[in-house]
């Protein structure tokens, strides 16, 4: 996944399930962590405010 594809679908789980769309985020974002690491990580939490809407915390590096 590309930090693209990954804002596009954040937004369209967010346009098409409002306050209950923390399910469908958190699969993709354990898709970016997965693949694009925890900064592109931290970078969509802080983007979308998903630390305040979503109860989705950004990650602190393990070095």
């Amino acid at each position: 996944m590309d930090i693209t594809t990954a804002k596009q679908r954040i937004g369209s789980a967010i346009n098409q399930y409002g306050p209950q769309a923390a399910p469908a985020i958190d699969l993709v974002m354990n898709e970016v962590r997965s693949d694009l690491g925890i900064d592109a990580f931290n970078e969509l939490v802080a983007e979308f405010d998903l630390e305040l809407l979503y109860n989705i915390a950004p990650l602190e590096s393990d070095l």
